[in-house]
């Protein structure tokens, strides 16, 4: 059985494990710089997340198995690349979402300032 689409799963659970794929911040990352460059090697990705090699191994690893990253060694490098051209729409709307999600709160926000003071209650302390 595949981890990841499974033999009979619902589409839903199949998406769940997807968004799994993308719940850490480091792999959201290595999406938007190999999205933005179109082909990115691993040396180039340690100099902009300035993580161990280990631990980008390890997100690459996860990225690879839920199929949003591809890559491709020549000679002692690797290079990786987005699976799909799908997943920069992906991270487009998921930016695009949150800013709308972000403007609201701050709309929300800003419309306390037109609450009324609140006094503070008299206490008696005898």
């Amino acid at each position: 059985m595949d981890v990841l689409l499974g033999d009979d799963r619902p589409l839903y659970e199949v998406k769940a494990n997807l968004f799994k794929g993308l719940a850490h911040p480091v792999r959201v990352r290595i999406l938007e710089i190999v999205t933005a460059g179109g082909e990115v090697g691993v040396g180039a990705l340690m100099d902009d997340l300035h993580i161990e090699a280990s631990h980008l191994s390890q997100h690459l690893a996860v990225l690879r198995r839920h199929s949003l990253v591809v890559s491709e060694r020549r000679g002692s490098q690797v290079f990786y690349r987005p699976a799909f051209p799908e997943v920069a729409d992906l991270l487009r709307v998921a930016r695009s979402l949150l800013v709308d999600i972000l403007s609201q709160a701050q709309d929300r926000l800003e419309s306390t300032g037109n609450l009324p003071e609140l006094t503070q209650p008299m206490v008696d302390v005898r």
